[in-house]
């Protein structure tokens, strides 16, 4: 016998110990399950191979379907007391008849209930699959829920703990996709055990991925084993085994993508499995992806490592599509175009994360942080070095955008869903912006105690050790003060890096030089020669502003008719250029991130030399003014 997947053995041990015998499968149970060289979706996989040895009777619910019996014959099963079926008279096809009507009648839990215990307390050895069960005892505040959704969690409760249906050899299993919208009352039932179906891990994969191409080489096998972690075994196998070319979209497709592989080796196979494979896709984004540079390299030493390369490009893409979909469009994926050699400036930040960096690419997990907060006022730059941070890390980063909802249960079960994603696609760094006021204290008013929940969900994740060297969390903010204190503690978030706006002449210069080099700008600037004329009038300037002055200069010279960016057209674009700025506000803001920093050596000289006195003083006087 092959061996089980590790939830259905864990299921199969607690049933056989004696343990319990109503369970709760969770998180993965929408997709499918390869066993056996078949594909099974996990009711299927249930009836016909784990309980199908086992079981004299199958049934499967839902509120749709109603009941269907998935093993078993209607005529064998006994309805105890219910007269008008076991009438006098009625033969055994008149009775096989009614019991099917009565079957395929029991739509609704009010029908269904009554006679799916029927069936448990009367007969042995039955299997009870209850399908979306979310749907029929959902979670929320009990006098909200309607008299059947009440009724349905009683029935499974007194179920769970009925000593009969234990003695004769019964199971329920109850799917369902996320915990948090279950009833609270079975999932804090001792007789009931929740278990987790997860994601494929990389064996599960491997051998999903073998059996879906045999023909892969070991190199790119091992790599797509890697590059496929996160993703369900339907997604891999949408990426793998898409549809065949077929409509006027695909062969219209196919044409453009033969003109990109032309006089490249197996050119037909390779248009042919890549028009299969980027359906969808707009030719600019085809075109990227095979021929970045213009055409299609033919250099007989570059084919393997250049057609590796295109199949890894498009796997990556197809892959982040499905999960960005698969979290209903609450995580993004971020592919950073440049590293630190684009940031200007912050020399000390730089080296600090460089080394978190080169901890995380030599496998050094105990000595990466779980947690990094980025903090200081709006414009200095937080974003571009949490994105310069992740090219040079080389992991995956995701963004969380906003998973708030309206629906009892949603927000818990958006970050349940985004939580198991992450949890499952290895070594990944979450970037979460303005966490203040997605997980801030003053986030929760007036819902429910929903923000509280997220928060505890949130801090818990963050502080699984397993986790460290995994899943690396940038939490950014200009107002930490706003922050669950203990969001902030050591074991969540180990380093907290401050940033401020450029207090020299030669930090504005750095940040100058370097939106030059990343836009490509021409320019005849010279420092120190222009110093007095430019970099000194910009010190306390957000990197944003410096950023908007310099397009706003070459923006002048192109009506001019000129290409390079001189200190005069810098001079008069400043000169014009109104910044939006409460200066309060902003200080108030550089001395909370003052007091966040992980160490002196990281502040500007103009605070790394006052007391804590000096810089509580100012605080408290600023924090009476700036509310």
């Amino acid at each position: 016998m092959k061996p089980y997947p590790q939830w259905a053995s864990e299921l199969r041990r607690k049933y056989l110990r004696g343990e319990v015998f109503e369970f709760i499968l969770h998180n993965n149970v929408h997709d499918q399950i390869l066993y056996d060289g078949a594909f099974f979706l996990i009711s299927d996989f249930l009836a016909q191979v784990l309980l199908k040895e086992n079981k004299a009777f199958i049934l499967h619910y839902n509120l749709t379907t109603g009941i269907t019996l998935l093993k078993g014959s209607p005529k064998d099963l006994d309805f105890g007391t219910d007269h008008s079926v076991n009438a006098v008279g009625v033969s055994s096809r008149e009775r096989q008849q009614l019991y099917r009507k009565k079957l395929a009648e029991a739509e609704r839990p009010e029908q269904a209930f009554p006679l799916i215990e029927r069936i448990l307390f009367h007969n042995n050895g039955v299997a009870v699959l209850i399908d979306f069960a979310e749907m029929i005892a959902p979670a929320g505040e009990v006098n909200f829920l309607s008299e059947q959704d009440r009724a349905s969690v009683i029935s499974l409760q007194r179920w769970s703990m009925h000593p009969d249906l234990e003695r004769k050899d019964n199971v329920i299993i109850l799917i369902t996709e996320q915990l948090s919208e279950l009833s609270r009352k079975l999932l804090d039932n001792p007789k009931i055990s929740a278990i987790e179906v997860p994601l494929p891990d990389r064996e599960e994969r491997k051998r999903l991925i073998t059996f879906l191409d045999s023909d892969l080489e070991a190199r790119s096998l091992e790599h797509f084993t890697d590059l496929s972690a996160g993703l369900k075994t339907t997604q891999i196998r949408v990426i793998l085994r898409p549809h065949p070319v077929e409509d006027e979209e695909d062969r219209a497709r196919l044409s453009f993508i033969r003109k990109l592989l032309k006089g490249t080796p197996d050119a037909e196979k390779r248009a042919r499995m890549f028009a299969e494979r980027t359906r969808g896709m707009s030719e600019e984004e085809i075109r990227f992806l095979l021929a970045p540079h213009g055409a299609p390299p033919s250099a007989a030493e570059e084919e393997d490592a250049e057609r590796h390369e295109e199949i890894v490009n498009l796997f990556l893409k197809r892959k982040e599509e499905l999960l960005e979909q698969e979290c209903f469009g609450l995580v993004q994926f971020i592919r950073p175009d440049h590293g630190f050699e684009a940031v200007g400036g912050l020399p000390e930040v730089k080296r600090r994360l460089m080394r978190v960096a080169e901890h995380i690419k030599a496998g050094r997990k105990n000595r990466v942080p779980m947690g990094i907060l980025f903090t200081g006022p709006m414009g200095t730059g937080k974003t571009f070095v949490a994105e310069a941070f992740a090219k040079a890390s080389g992991l995956t980063t995701v963004k969380f955008k906003n998973f708030r909802s309206k629906w009892v249960g949603a927000t818990e079960g958006n970050l349940e869903r985004i939580l198991s994603v992450v949890k499952a696609i290895g070594q990944v760094i979450i970037i979460i912006d303005e966490v203040d006021r997605a997980f801030g204290t003053s986030a929760g008013e007036g819902d429910g105690g929903t923000s509280s929940r997220v928060i505890a969900r949130l801090k818990e994740f963050m502080s699984d050790t397993s986790n460290r060297g995994n899943v690396l969390f940038i939490l950014m903010t200009n107002r930490p003060d706003k922050l669950d204190l203990d969001i902030k503690r050591a074991g969540r978030i180990d380093l907290k890096i401050p940033f401020f706006y450029a207090e020299t002449p030669e930090g504005v210069e750095e940040v100058l030089l370097a939106l030059i080099r990343r836009y490509g700008l021409k320019s005849s600037l010279e420092f120190p020669r222009d110093r007095e004329t430019v970099s000194r009038r910009l010190i306390g300037y957000s990197n944003a502003d410096l950023e908007a002055i310099l397009i706003s200069a070459n923006n002048r010279i192109f009506d001019e008719g000129q290409e390079t960016i001189t200190a005069e057209a810098l001079s008069e674009a400043l000169a014009d250029y109104l910044p939006s700025r409460d200066l309060k506000m902003l200080e108030y803001m550089e001395l909370l991130a003052v007091f966040e920093s992980s160490s002196r050596r990281l502040l500007p000289h103009k605070y790394a030399n006052m007391s804590a006195a000096e810089l509580q003083a100012r605080l408290e006087f600023l924090s009476g003014t700036v509310r």
